[in-house]
């Protein structure tokens, strides 16, 4: 076990990880891929974690391959650690919604440029939520039953995105995004 409990960042790693030996670069790439929307990860701490969970005995370092891949796969230590992370309360969620800052400093800004601000974070919403209103589509009737996990989080985004964009459109008259949803040019 490691000396300290697993951060979320290494505990996504080593879920990953059951579905079978990764690179570093397929990890940042599935990582992206199913949970970029929702938490952020970077290369560099993807292989810190790594380097860390190898030297804990959560993962095994493969022979290097190609273009000096190294694969990892998960060990039972770290299949007892994932376990105990996944046993324990997720913790309080933080929001940290950067253009929540600037609204709510807007006023030193002038209104147009905040409205652009507006609209531009708006339009990334719209197209979120479309991408995601298109992955539900896809879904056979019984992606409950084969993967209800997954479809849990999908329409959490989905209901996420919904929301925003209600806020966007709430927002006072002064606020509003321009049409369109681009910056103004000045």
């Amino acid at each position: 076990m490691p000396d300290r409990p697993l951060n979320a960042t290494a505990a996504s790693l080593l879920g990953f990880l059951h579905d079978g030996p990764m690179t570093g670069w397929d990890l940042v790439t599935v990582a992206q891929q199913r949970i970029g929307a929702f938490w952020s990860l970077t290369q560099s701490q993807v292989y810190r974690e790594l380097t860390a969970m190898a030297a804990a005995g959560l993962v095994r370092a493969g022979e290097r391959g190609r273009r000096d891949r190294q694969p990892y796969e998960i060990t039972e230590a770290g299949r007892r650690a994932f376990a105990e992370w996944a046993g324990r309360p997720p913790t309080d969620e933080t929001i940290r919604f950067p253009l929540l800052l600037t609204v709510l400093f807007g006023r030193h800004l002038p209104p147009e440029r905040l409205a652009g601000y507006l609209g531009t974070h708006r339009a990334a919403h719209a197209a979120r939520l479309a991408d995601y209103q298109a992955a539900a589509a896809a879904l056979p009737p019984e992606a409950d039953e084969i993967e209800p996990y997954a479809v849990a989080t999908l329409r959490f985004g989905l209901a996420y995105e919904r929301a925003v964009l209600e806020w966007f459109d709430a927002l006072p008259e002064p606020l509003r995004p321009p049409a369109g949803g681009e910056e103004p040019v000045n």
